[in-house]
């Protein structure tokens, strides 16, 4: 069985959906979880519905500020000694046909979901170096090699952190710090919950299995890339899409 045990974990963008899934389940595996939300609404509600789990700590950050990410990253360094796993989660969306985007919806999506987990990364990896041990989990989306109509700031966004984690893994390795992406394909949110039945039932189509995936299956993905069993896995992407790709 997959255990984290005393292991210390950073999830950003928690407030809701795969991040928060992510949450619960390193709490049920046994870590101790520190975890961000833009708003303290969304921490407040992450932290009564999930506290009785373990150990929980809550922050209000936007990643895209490398002050407020600084300081959240202290806190939890403050208060562990240390930080085993990041998973850089945060992201937005603002889509756009690319001849109606605009400069702040390119720049927002590139600031938040690229320049974010960079800032999130270079706030914890000196936590990992220090004590030789670190497992981090970007966060991409298949739509980052198949492209999405609409997206080219989040595909963009998203291919980038591909090739962040390519070489973060390679250059992080002899620290004993594995470096790896996660790929999630249509999974059921308040958004899709929300698409015309059309539309959700051709992404459903789109799947080898035909059905979406549930916030779980990402979480019990980062999850094995943060246990041992996946000690020889670096630099690497897992695509979690029902064979959509």
């Amino acid at each position: 069985m997959i255990e984290l045990k005393n292991r210390v974990a950073i999830v950003t963008g928690a407030g809701k959906g795969l991040g928060y899934a992510t949450v619960k389940k390193f709490l049920e595996l046994g870590a101790a979880v520190s975890f961000c939300a833009t708003t303290q609404e969304n921490v407040d509600k992450v932290i009564k519905e999930l506290s009785q789990l373990g150990q929980l700590d809550g922050y209000v950050c936007d990643v895209s500020n490398k002050e407020q990410v600084r300081a959240m990253v202290k806190a939890v360094g403050d208060k562990y000694g240390r930080i085993d796993i990041l998973i850089n989660n945060a992201g937005i969306a603002l889509d756009a046909q690319f001849k109606n985007m605009t400069d702040e919806q390119w720049e927002r999506v590139i600031n938040v979901n690229l320049t974010g987990s960079f800032y999130v990364a270079k706030a914890v990896v000196p936590y990992m170096i220090a004590q030789n041990y670190g497992k981090i989990v970007n966060i991409s989306s298949i739509n980052a090699t198949t492209g999405n109509f609409g997206q080219c700031n989040y595909a963009a966004s998203k291919n980038g952190m591909i090739g962040f984690t390519r070489v973060l893994g390679k250059e992080l390795g002899k620290y004993n710090i594995n470096v790896n992406a996660v790929l999630p394909g249509s999974v059921e949110s308040a958004m899709t919950a929300n698409m015309p039945a059309h539309l959700q039932e051709m992404r459903i189509q789109a799947t080898a299995l035909k059905h979406l995936g549930v916030p779980e299956d990402i979480a019990n993905a980062n999850a094995f890339l943060c246990s041992e069993w996946a000690r020889f896995i670096t630099a690497q992407t897992l695509t979690v899409d029902g064979g959509r790709s």
